[in-house]
């Protein structure tokens, strides 16, 4: 590859995908919106790309989903004992990643590299072990953004692959600045390897408010076959267990409304399972609940049989009332999509909602892992007041302006950046 010359420094996103609706993703794109304010060109790599073909590198074996690097996924947590076919395998695919990591910051003449959660869980470990090399070697600046560590998640603690956790998730080099999104794991991360890190919540764009209804997703509801008279509850994630979308369905039932619970997002990386055992209880409490990801895409568009696709954010707007009672959440974007599109939302007091968000003074109809009388009877009571509702937008929008900003986002890049060139490197256009 051809080395590009731009004005400007260069900065060098790397994922397994940066693509649609996700939080890392959409948080990257974020990031990546701030760093162009201030005169940074951003570039990216991933084995799936959204992003501008000219400022893209799309590696397929960067993947979770590679079908090598799935066996050897498979393999890594399946196993007690490491057979040397794993360890050969494990380093074939980091020799092939390393080498396009070298083309990536060759090519686009990268000065800041900033792995988006590759350091963090270990879904493609030949690019984490990889991108350690690379680091190393270079001594290049680095901002590693960690969304989700790997000691979060049950699935991963069952390994013959420590000594690889140990070596680069995440990598303890002196030229890494690390990023977490919430305190506990700020702890943790100190506690497990001495490392110390920033706190840089994720954010919306709370100086721009959303724009609402407009003459494209005016019609969302006449789509979704939702009658006017008709609450449309949104649950806006993925169908996965952590989400504890049973909870959504327990409510709208006993609410005892004319009402339909909109699912936005399939599954993903985490298998059906869980959708099938969803669906089922919708069934058994005899709930409306639509599953509507065939048609939620991060563009509008049009689906091959000639529907409309809408964005999320054409959703919200319809929304009467926005549920999110997850289990357990690394921060919690649909939370802030919510407030920042001004809707009432029920949120599980999850762990870092409880240490990280409640304490800031959020107005939220509050349930403890459980769907209680005094729940259901307060979000019949919200639904019914449009007075207390409007009060409830207010007072959130306002804290998230305060707290979960652009701003808030500007002011750590920019501390961040400085400790690397100084303050003149972060500057407007």
């Amino acid at each position: 590859m051809s080395k590009l010359k731009k004005a400007g420094k260069n900065v060098g996103f790397i994922s397994f995908r940066i693509s649609g609706t996700d939080g890392v993703s959409l948080e990257t794109k974020k990031w990546a919106e701030i760093f162009e304010r201030h005169n940074y060109n951003c570039y990216y790599m991933a084995g799936e790309l959204d992003t501008p073909p000219e400022e893209s590198l799309i590696v397929d074996e960067a993947h979770f989903k590679h079908p090598e690097i799935v066996k050897l996924y498979n393999m890594s947590f399946d196993l007690q004992d490491r057979p040397r076919e794993l360890t050969d395998g494990l380093h074939q695919y980091r020799e092939i990643l390393k080498k396009k990591v070298y083309d990536f910051i060759e090519h686009f003449d990268i000065d800041l590299l900033i792995p988006q959660n590759t350091l963090t869980i270990p879904l493609n470990l030949p690019l984490g072990l990889a991108l350690t090399e690379v680091i190393a070697e270079t001594g290049m600046p680095v901002i590693a953004h960690h969304h989700d560590f790997f000691w979060e998640r049950k699935r991963f603690l069952t390994n013959c692959v420590w000594d690889y956790f140990n070596a680069a998730y995440p990598p303890h080099l002196k030229s890494i600045q690390h990023v977490v999104i919430n305190s506990s794991a700020q702890n943790q991360l100190a506690l497990r390897t001495g490392i110390a890190s920033t706190l840089i919540p994720n954010v919306m764009d709370f100086e721009n408010p959303p724009d609402g209804k407009d003459p494209y997703n005016n019609d969302v509801r006449k789509a979704l076959g939702i009658a006017e008279d008709e609450l449309l509850i949104l649950q806006p994630t993925r169908v996965v267990q952590r989400k504890g979308i049973e909870h959504a369905i327990e409510l709208v039932a006993r609410l005892k409304m004319k009402a339909t619970l909109v699912i936005s997002h399939a599954s993903g990386d985490e298998g059906y399972e869980y959708q099938t055992r969803v669906k089922e209880y919708a069934e058994l409490l005899g709930i409306h609940a639509l599953f509507v990801d065939d048609i939620i895409a991060d563009h509008r568009g049009q689906t091959p049989d000639g529907r409309k696709v809408y964005t999320l954010g054409d959703i919200y707007p319809h929304a009467d009332l926005i549920t999110y009672p997850s289990i357990v959440e690394g921060f919690g974007n649909a939370f802030l999509e919510g407030i920042y599109h001004r809707k009432p939302i029920l949120v599980n007091n999850y762990s870092i909602y409880s240490h990280d968000i409640k304490p800031k003074g959020f107005d939220v109809i509050e349930m403890d892992n459980f769907i209680s009388n005094s729940t259901v009877e307060y979000t019949r009571k919200v639904l019914k007041d449009p007075e207390k509702r409007a009060q409830m937008a207010e007072t959130n929008y306002n804290l998230g302006l305060r707290y979960y900003s652009y701003s808030v986002l500007e002011t750590k890049l920019r501390h961040l950046t400085t400790s690397i060139w100084g303050s003149k490197q972060f500057r407007d256009r």
